[in-house]
């Protein structure tokens, strides 16, 4: 019956600092009246990955819980908004070949499915033109909300580019200074455990030892409690998702005032794909490959020739994926968040929204007691390793998909061997039915919903057969919804800033605090 009162995060960066703060907002009360407390132990050696500048629009509704101002936000970690995904030459490998992955819902979701009503139509529009308004925001780079809206309000749905590097250090002021996280800065030299497995305690060579009630494994690839101390084994990922490597460089813009992306750019290689983040103050910029099919020698060619010329004076660093996850996520008292967990490369920026839905799930469920933790990590096991199947899957689908024969990465890609069972059943059902609503995604918080299997799949030209009985009944209403798109992507095209601009000028007033 031992009360579960004194959380230990040990690991900083995104995911520690992610967590603690999570955690300690949720439970604001009990760390003022010092029945609870979180303290997060951290390396004052160990340097963080710094890399992760996607995020999803749960970063938004995270940020407002746990208190942060959005204006110091995007001004102090150099943030930028996101719109969705653009990916590039993966269909065809052709110049003109992309599809956007928007973080909108098509129009009237909830009441019909405009897929089968667009394939029929066939009248030359992309399915994310016909169906929602934010390709169209992003073709143009513009910003999804206006200086006069308030602080996480949007015209459009949103998440953000930002700089991991000064994102972590943003959280730690706020965990500190504003929710009562005690900071340690020290190395853990020994982990103690008890009779039954559990974690007691971690020794440190600067602060002594530090005991806990349930420990957050926040050490990265390292994985020191849950994965060296606990032996949970990793289950690696590589057969269904081939990237293992990743060269990143920050590319400085030709000029201060140069056009900011409004989403995620991913444009298709031979080996793999490259990223390009529009920050405020730069681009972020990485070629993910698979080494099994190229060489580094090769991987720095296609990015210097990606980039340019300037790329000469610039840091190139090389990052290794490992593609996959530990078996179990929550094992006694130690439960893993962020890259401790596992890694999936970064197509679709699911590493921080990983880290957001574990903590905030950890937050949510703690156990009261000993007792009743292990009945707690069991359901936390099951919702997080669905999870992260679905995400393996989502990427999966847009390797899988693709048409393209220039290269064995492709061609493998595309084998059925490479991809996964539930996945190869669901793109059967599709050849009839396309996916919508609740009809194969039964979550409550699932990372990627129905529809964006909508915008992949036919971003890439996947074919559902549409029967004109089915169709009939719901034509009026899907055609009206269609229009009302039109007038409302016109209406927002002219009313909206550009990226840039929205950017500049919550620098210098500030946005409406809610």
């Amino acid at each position: 019956m031992q009360p579960v009162k004194d959380i230990v995060v040990v690991g900083g960066g995104t995911a520690g600092w992610l967590a603690a703060s999570i955690i300690a907002a949720r439970y604001q009360t009990r760390i003022k009246a010092g029945s609870f407390s979180v303290t997060l132990v951290e390396s004052p050696a160990v340097p963080i990955i710094g890399v992760g500048e996607g995020t999803w629009p749960t970063i938004r509704t995270t940020l407002k819980k746990i208190g942060v101002s959005e204006t110091d936000f995007v001004r102090e970690c150099d943030a930028s908004f996101k719109q969705g995904g653009k990916f590039a030459r993966w269909t065809t490998g052709d110049p003109s070949d992309f599809y956007y992955h928007p973080l909108v819902l098509p129009q009237g979701f909830h009441e019909v499915n405009l897929v089968p009503h667009w394939l029929a139509a066939q009248d030359g529009r992309s399915f994310c033109d016909t169906v929602c308004e934010q390709g169209v925001l992003c073709d143009d780079g513009l910003a999804p909300k206006t200086i006069a809206m308030p602080e996480y309000e949007g015209a459009a749905n949103y998440a953000y580019h930002l700089d991991a590097g000064k994102f972590a250090p943003f959280l730690e002021r706020h965990a500190t200074k504003a929710l009562g996280v005690r900071h340690v800065q020290a190395d853990v030299t020994t982990v103690y455990q008890k009779e039954n497995g559990d974690i007691e305690s971690v020794d440190t060579a600067q602060a002594g030892r530090i005991a806990g009630d349930l420990f957050v494994d926040c050490t990265g690839f390292a994985s020191l409690l849950l994965g060296k101390t606990l032996g949970v084994p990793f289950k690696d990922c590589s057969d269904v998702l081939f990237a293992d490597t990743a060269l990143a460089v920050q590319v400085p813009y030709d000029r201060p005032n140069a056009p900011m992306a409004s989403q995620t750019n991913a444009t298709a290689q031979k080996a793999g794909w490259i990223w390009d983040i529009g920050l405020p103050s730069r681009r972020g910029v990485g070629h993910v490959y698979s080494s099994r099919y190229m060489s580094e020698e090769e991987a720095q060619e296609v990015l210097a020739a990606y980039v340019g010329p300037k790329i000469k004076d610039l840091k190139v660093r090389k990052i290794p994926i490992r593609s996959g996850h530990r078996t179990t996520f929550w094992k006694n008292n130690c439960v893993a968040v962020g890259l401790a967990a596992g890694f999936l490369e970064p197509l679709e920026s699911s590493a921080i929204v990983l880290g957001e839905l574990s903590a905030k799930l950890i937050a949510e469920q703690m156990p009261a007691n000993r007792e009743v933790m292990d009945i707690v990590a069991e359901r936390f096991n099951e919702v997080t390793g669905y999870r992260w199947g679905r995400i393996i899957d989502f990427l999966k689908l847009h390797y899988c998909l693709t048409k393209r024969t220039d290269s064995p990465f492709w061609i493998d890609n595309a084998d059925p061997a490479s991809i996964p069972e539930r996945l190869q059943k669901l793109l059967q059902v599709w050849r009839y039915r396309s996916p919508w609503f609740f009809d194969e995604f039964d979550r409550l918080e699932e990372v990627f919903p129905a529809a964006s299997y909508q915008y992949v799949l036919y971003g890439m030209g996947f074919k559902t057969a549409v029967d004109p009985d089915e169709t009939a009944p719901t034509a009026r209403l899907a055609a009206q919804l269609m229009r009302q798109n039109s007038v409302m992507t016109a209406r927002m095209r002219a009313e909206l800033p550009t990226n840039r601009m929205l950017v500049e000028k919550i620098r210098t007033f500030g946005l409406q605090p809610i």
